[in-house]
């Protein structure tokens, strides 16, 4: 499927489901006693693209105060969840090195890319912007991730979810009942197709997170210059 078709299918199934008040209210997002962690490899958008999503935040912010907002420091496209984040994962389980090494190997070659975030979709229980990229660079990236990590025999949980496709970024989680529905979906379709700019990435981040990305729990273990 087409990247525009699945942002598109995905954001006219949630918008659907959240005017039904069928979307779903994450309530571990304020939970002391949430302890799934994992490793991510991620890349971060430059200041300019996060201005441009902070302004949208801000308006989203005076209709729905309550629901939670990706702060600059969390924002991020995930690249590739190398250990999706489960109850109890902790570092001293694996040997980093190892992970570093498998993915050192995988990126060897890859140049720097860009990405445009264009436009808005959906999930039931999420609000995210779409990532769009002028090349294969980034699907080549994860089919050696993939290759790499399930001939190295180390712990991994990659595409046990769902095989990743896409280069968004999640920006708002539902964490409590909408207040004003009709106003917030009215701006989010204001701005379905609106530019947040076009970013040239120069790097990719190995980290120990949380299932949010809260900078407060993350732990970069390593960074990736791509040449």
């Amino acid at each position: 499927m087409h990247l525009q078709e699945h942002y598109d299918q995905l954001y006219e199934d949630s918008i659907r489901r959240i005017k039904s008040d069928a979307y779903q209210v994450d309530e571990l997002i304020d939970s002391a006693s949430d302890n799934r962690f994992g490793i991510t490899l991620l890349l971060r958008p430059d200041d300019a693209v996060k201005a441009e999503i902070q302004k949208l935040l801000s308006k989203l912010k005076l209709l729905e105060p309550h629901q939670y907002f990706y702060r600059d420091s969390d924002l991020h496209v995930t690249v590739m969840s190398i250990i999706s984040c489960y109850d109890g994962f902790k570092l001293s389980q694996i040997r980093i090195e190892d992970y570093i090494e498998t993915i050192k190997e995988s990126i060897n070659g890859v140049g720097p890319f860009k990405i445009e975030f264009r436009g808005l979709t959906a999930s039931p229980s999420c609000l995210m912007v779409q990532g769009f990229l002028e090349d294969n660079t980034l699907s080549q990236l994860r089919d050696n991730l993939r290759d790499n990590f399930q001939n190295s025999g180390l712990e991994q949980s990659i595409d046990k979810r769902y095989a990743i496709q896409t280069a968004h970024a999640t920006i708002v989680r539902l964490r409590e009942k909408l207040r004003n529905k009709d106003e917030f979906l009215s701006l989010v379709g204001a701005y379905r197709n609106h530019c947040f700019g076009t970013f040239k990435v120069n790097a990719l981040v190995l980290v120990y997170n949380d299932w949010y990305q809260r900078k407060e729990h993350v732990q970069t273990l390593h960074k990736f210059e791509l040449k």
